[in-house]
């Protein structure tokens, strides 16, 4: 007969092995934000790209819409992500109705806000040009989408409503400062920007 001491290790042995394999499946699990769901891979480019972390932008006590960002390894901060060169994603899904000019207006805004000055002035034509493909659609509905891809060699290309908007954004810095947008130094949510950052559920 096995010693109690042998028989408890394995038992503890067994669970552990069970504990990595529960948490494993669970990362597999799509995140569910009031009704949107976001998967825990997705393609770009034929590489996977995996959810960094995803989360719910608040106005006061609004919920105006929830975001997720993927990344082909994760990344805890904002100079950790804007180093990876690889495919990377921003989506956005609407909880709200709101009018894609004055969304526009809120990036450029942001974008200046998390930038210098200087390094933001050369990005004013890319700035201007986004904030008019969003006037083009008047509004975003609630359960609407759009996404920014930074597809290596190519640029950043805008995805509303699953139609892309136009030839892509050459610029590298693009992408980036949109990013700063949510993960900058004065980002349009902090909790969201901890979430995207996998500092929160």
């Amino acid at each position: 007969m096995p010693s109690s001491r042998f028989t408890r290790a394995l038992l503890l042995a067994v669970a552990l092995a069970s504990s990595a394999t529960l948490a494993q499946a669970a990362s597999t699990d799509p995140v569910k934000l009031h009704g949107v769901s976001y998967p825990a891979t997705i393609q770009s480019q034929g590489k996977a790209l995996e959810l960094n972390g995803a989360g719910t932008r608040y106005k006061a006590v609004f919920k105006v819409y929830t975001a997720g960002l993927y990344l082909e390894k994760p990344a805890h901060n904002f100079q950790d992500v804007a180093a990876l060169s690889g495919p990377k994603r921003i989506t956005v899904t609407m909880l709200r109705d709101i009018d894609s000019a004055e969304l526009g207006k809120l990036f450029s805004r942001g974008m200046e806000d998390n930038m210098e000055r200087a390094a933001f002035s050369k990005l004013i034509p890319g700035v201007m040009r986004m904030s008019e493909l969003f006037s083009q659609h008047k509004k975003l509905l609630a359960g609407e989408n759009f996404s920014v891809d930074w597809i290596p060699g190519q640029g950043s290309i805008v995805t509303v409503k699953g139609q892309p908007q136009g030839e892509a954004f050459k610029e590298p810095e693009f992408f980036n400062a949109l990013l700063g947008i949510w993960l900058g130094p004065r980002p349009a949510d902090q909790q969201l920007k901890k979430a995207l950052l996998g500092e929160a559920g």
